[in-house]
């Protein structure tokens, strides 16, 4: 069923009759239900904390690591470290000062997505860290928010039906969104790739995935016609895929268009345990003989103007068989280019001095939501 947004209301604002099914769902469109609220239970003040922001939980810690795949707990961890290393620079000066220096303790709290105006901001992740300072644990709350890799070509290409290329899982073509949000993947998930675009002519235009160490893994065509707004395809690589950074072009008569960068996160965990270096060679070291379909697309790297570089892939071979600290290196060098820790607070009083308390910080997931707040039924039914 498809989610009744602000586009929706206006739709049905009609005198004749209407009648139509649609679900809530603020994860898509948070404003209609601000409306709603407001019709029910009347307009909250001006200023009221929140009001424009949704947080949805997807992991607490009694769920169980169990609930989580391998993909998604590596990022929670490494998004745990990106905050640790955040706290670390917040205190200026003196390089001996540990009062906001932390070590990781434990598997996260608890996960949520945080949206901000219908706009996703990316995760909010509570995690354990012991100060080095008073060697007492606190329990933080990190906010990590992806960075932006879609770019045109310069110069500009002279074809400008193209929108948006992205690269995801979990793609609804319904709400034309990547549930996965965030786009968090490792070597055993299979992308879908995503192209928005503007009207125009019936056009054909070629799509080319390169792996890490400038393998082309695939090349197909799309054919785009006049009215799309939106197409996806997932190409049938084999598995796993080379950790690291991605590439995917777009082209017009062989000539680009526009790029887009996506990460394929190493794990540093197997059935929700270190992973071992056996285990850690089978899921890095990329597809059997390093060939991502039947067809080998070799041959077109010189046309394209892409270089294999034997560095590249010797440094891939040896990152393949890392495990423990150095595969968390990796790992954090990979998601700290992708990802940003904009900001880190505290649950309770902290020994690092400059560290804020989450209830007092707008953005965390333990800030007041008043609009969220409902009470017992009264006598007219009402829960506010």
């Amino acid at each position: 069923m498809a989610v009744f947004a602000i586009q929706t209301n206006r739709n049905i604002q009609t005198t004749r009759p209407t009648f139509f099914a649609r679900k809530f769902e603020a994860s898509v469109n948070q404003e209609i239900v601000n409306q709603l609220d407001s019709f029910l239970f009347g307009s909250l003040p001006q200023g009221t904390p929140g009001l424009s922001s949704y947080w949805e939980n997807m992991y607490d810690e009694a769920d169980g690591v169990h609930s989580l795949s391998d993909a998604l707990l590596t990022h929670f961890h490494a998004f745990a470290r990106l905050g640790l290393t955040r706290a670390t620079s917040s205190l200026q000066g003196d390089s001996s000062d540990t009062r906001c220096r932390y070590f990781a303790m434990g598997h996260p709290v608890s996960v949520h997505i945080y949206f901000l105006s219908d706009e996703f901001q990316g995760y909010l992740v509570r995690h354990h860290a012991t100060n080095l300072a008073t060697s007492k644990l606190e329990t933080l709350e990190t906010w990590v928010m992806p960075k932006k890799f879609f770019k045109f070509t310069n110069p500009p290409n002279s074809f400008n039906r193209l929108q948006l290329a992205e690269i995801g899982t979990d793609w609804d073509a319904k709400e034309r969104i990547f549930r996965n949000f965030g786009n968090l993947m490792g070597p055993m998930d299979e992308p879908v790739g995503m192209q928005k675009w503007g009207k125009g002519p019936n056009v054909t235009v070629t799509v080319v995935w390169i792996d890490p160490t400038n393998v082309i893994a695939a090349t197909y065509d799309i054919l785009i016609d006049a009215s799309a707004e939106f197409t996806h395809y997932r190409p049938p690589l084999n598995l796993p895929l080379r950790p690291g950074m991605w590439t995917v072009r777009v082209l017009h008569h062989w000539s680009p268009v526009a790029e887009t960068r996506f990460l394929i996160t190493p794990l540093t965990h197997h059935k929700h345990l270190p992973i071992r270096q056996e285990e850690a060679l089978k899921v890095h070291n990329g597809p059997a003989k390093n060939s991502y379909m039947e067809q080998s697309f070799h041959g077109l790297n010189p046309i394209l103007n892409i270089p294999v570089h034997l560095g590249e892939v010797e440094a891939a071979e040896h990152n393949a068989g890392l495990t423990g600290a150095k595969l968390e290196r990796w790992v954090d060098s990979l998601v700290g280019e992708v990802w940003s820790a904009v900001d880190v607070c505290s649950t309770a009083p902290s020994g690092c001095p400059v560290m804020q308390t989450c209830r007092e910080t707008a953005w965390s997931s333990l800030s007041p939501d008043p609009k969220s707040q409902l009470g017992p039924p009264r006598a007219n039914g009402r829960v506010r």
